[in-house]
């Protein structure tokens, strides 16, 4: 791609991202800080990935998934995971209609565009997988009969670090198809006198106000797919996930006995793709590395095995991918 056309695309994509500004405002009406968090649903949501959000209870992560829902004017599920949920409380089941004496589809809560998977890891793992095939390839079978699912469609889960009784871990194979684990953090203390004010004041009940419709989203898809990437660039995605496989290849020796397992594919797709986004997020259109480093930590943290030596010795990934990122040639 010569400069004049990445110049015309870094203009369009200029203009063509004004509704960031836009949501980010809306959002800001009834969550204080999470600014990160915010950003990071926005990512999932124009590269077309779904996001897992950890965190301590009371942190706005519910919230802000309903209010990036109300903000786009697009439909939105909540699904309260318990241990006693089944698989067609999710999806839907056929119900016998005796005027006609035939099973008719009803459809469950997964047919919309934003679904929140409340504490996820709570129920077990018929329920959690029942979500794999509208994860990965936005259908869901009823019977003999397969539905395709609105677009656009987003799973946000949302798990709680801290609760061990009564929770479902979930198996890597499902974690993997989540685009983007984000660790959701303590506000500042100067933020959190911002939300005790705004609760007290009523604030926080504030209607939001749909800014940009669903089809304004797929268009914007679109243009992520086209935001310019560098071969350097790619050739750095790779080096990144390929010292996650094989760290003595790079030099991270001291790594070596602290994986079990690296980043899949999946890694290098999803590490790609949300840097376009978060190029786009930028109002760039073109990637940078710095794009790559901000969202490295979100992308790999849920596709990297620890071994037990690393867990001994109270090593987390983000740990081993700092190590990586400081280790591995920036282009």
């Amino acid at each position: 791609m010569s400069e004049v056309d990445i110049e015309l695309l870094n203009q369009q994509i200029h203009q063509a991202s004004a509704f960031v500004d836009d949501i980010r405002a809306e959002a800001s009406k009834v969550i204080v800080g999470q600014i990160n968090m915010v950003d990071r649903l926005l990512i999932g949501l124009l590269a077309n990935g779904h996001v897992l959000l950890e965190g301590l209870p009371g942190l706005a992560k519910t919230l802000s998934i309903k209010t990036l829902a109300s903000a786009i004017d697009a439909s939105f599920s909540r699904i309260q995971f318990t241990p006693d949920l089944l698989p067609s409380d999710i999806i839907g089941t056929m119900i016998y209609n005796p005027a006609k004496s035939e099973f008719t589809v009803r459809q469950g809560p997964i047919f919309a565009n934003f679904i929140l998977a409340d504490e996820i890891n709570r129920a077990p793992a018929k329920v959690q997988s029942a979500l794999l095939e509208a994860m990965q390839e936005r259908q869901v079978t009823i019977g003999r009969d397969t539905f395709p699912l609105k677009e656009p469609f987003l799973v946000l889960a949302t798990q709680n670090p801290i609760d061990q009784e009564g929770t479902y871990p979930l198996p890597e194979a499902q974690v993997d198809r989540f685009m983007l684990k984000v660790k959701v953090e303590y506000p500042d203390k100067a933020e959190e006198k911002a939300i005790i004010r705004k609760v007290i004041s009523g604030e926080t009940t504030q209607k939001i106000s749909p800014v940009i419709d669903p089809g304004q989203i797929i268009k914007a898809r679109q243009l992520v797919k086209q935001v310019y990437m560098d071969e350097k660039i790619e050739n750095y995605i790779l080096d990144i996930v390929f010292a996650s496989r094989n760290p003595k290849e790079y030099g991270l020796d001291e790594i070596e006995g602290l994986i079990n397992y690296g980043g899949s594919p999946r890694a290098s797709i999803n590490l790609a793709v949300a840097s376009k986004a978060l190029a786009f997020l930028n109002r760039r259109g073109y990637v940078i590395p710095e794009d790559v480093r901000e969202i490295c930590q979100d992308v790999l943290r849920h596709r990297i095995g620890l071994s037990y030596e690393a867990e001994a010795e109270n090593i987390t990934q983000e740990d081993i991918i700092t190590k990586i990122l400081n280790a591995v040639e920036v282009p």
